[in-house]
């Protein structure tokens, strides 16, 4: 298949999920950039505030109010990219929501309203999307996760959901390039990102959740997000810190199963008692504050050297990532080794 991307100026790109954190700052980097825009998020308010701002400042621009989960509301996303500006060249499926608890804990219907969004609102974006761009060419983009690749406690279902999305993506990225359909299909899969994630979850816990370190700023994604939608990308790790964790659980896993039991539990644990989720959307948008970040205590790094390096490959680049890789890869063999002697 040959396919010939759009730079970002010449594009109209449709973002699911767009009045928050890695949404929204791709949304307002795409601006920046020319491209055309058609938003789309749950919040009516939100949305009609976000384009006005961008309008403002001369982009162009349409809300679309639509809920992933309903596939006739996905349905209007295109219809109305196509009314007012005749067609989409990229598709970015980046709505999604969370539970803190454990899986016996959180009630079957939580469960289910999970996958809706985060699992159901990629299948019909994805399968709206490609009707169209079979016939136009372009780029369709995932979001993922580090976690479609190794779960984490506490986390369960949002962890199958995006298993799920790899799997999903996979599949359909193979029976299009079997009918040499031209599409480029992406699965990104960001590390723990300083956005209103947590505040948006659901929780079960007895106290506030928090993000685990390593913790990368949004504009990490947007950036991995907008240079796919220019360069067929197959997947990409945002962080290395992600790209570590989801080697480690390659390499030894029943080694990391005990370290993310002895670790991701607590660390995904505050010491501040739970308190009124007034932010919480797995069921309603419940904020219209257009926040890219969230409240993450610690470091949050800018940047990642990692993704850089693997979207943008140099020969030092390349070296670095080699470098980082087998240090990694050296230091989980020799731990995974004396695991091993212990038992």
């Amino acid at each position: 298949m040959s396919l010939q991307m759009k730079k970002l100026g010449d594009q109209v790109m449709v973002i699911t999920g767009a009045t928050s954190g890695i949404g929204l700052v791709t949304a307002r980097m795409a601006a920046e950039s020319g491209a055309t825009l058609v938003l789309a998020a749950r919040n009516e308010t939100a949305l009609d505030r976000l384009v006005n701002e961008l309008t403002a400042n001369g982009a162009r621009a349409i809300a679309v109010a639509a809920d992933v989960a309903h596939e006739g509301q996905v349905e209007n996303i295109a219809a109305q990219a196509i009314a007012n500006f005749g067609r989409f060249d990229t598709w970015v499926n980046n709505a999604g929501v969370s539970i803190y608890g454990k899986l016996e804990d959180v009630s079957t219907e939580d469960l289910r309203q999970l996958f809706e969004t985060n699992f159901w609102g990629v299948v019909h974006g994805s399968r709206v999307a490609v009707r169209h761009l079979k016939q136009t060419g372009g780029a369709l983009i995932n979001i993922g996760s580090t976690l479609s690749e190794r779960s984490i406690p506490l986390q369960g279902m949002y962890c199958a959901s995006k298993h799920a999305v790899k799997g999903f993506t996979e599949a359909l990225r193979m029976e299009l390039d079997a009918e040499n359909a031209p599409i480029s299909v992406t699965l990104i899969k960001p590390s723990a990102i300083d956005t209103p994630y947590k505040e948006h979850a659901k929780s079960y816990l007895s106290v506030e959740p928090q993000n685990p370190p390593p913790v990368y700023a949004p504009e990490t994604v947007a950036e991995a997000i907008l240079h796919c939608a220019e360069n067929s990308v197959r997947d990409v790790f945002v962080g290395g810190g992600g790209r570590l964790l989801a080697s480690a659980g390659d390499l030894a896993p029943r080694f990391t199963d005990r370290v993310m039991e002895k670790l991701m539990i607590e660390g995904q644990k505050t010491d501040r008692p739970a308190g009124a989720r007034m932010k919480e959307s797995l069921w309603e948008p419940n904020d219209d504050s257009l926040t890219e970040r969230g409240d993450y205590e610690g470091h949050v790094a800018e940047s990642s050297i990692y993704t850089k390096a693997v979207l943008h490959p140099r020969v030092t680049g390349t070296v670095a990532v080699g470098a980082v890789a087998a240090l990694g890869a050296g230091i989980l063999y020799g731990l995974a080794r004396r695991n091993d002697r212990e038992h």
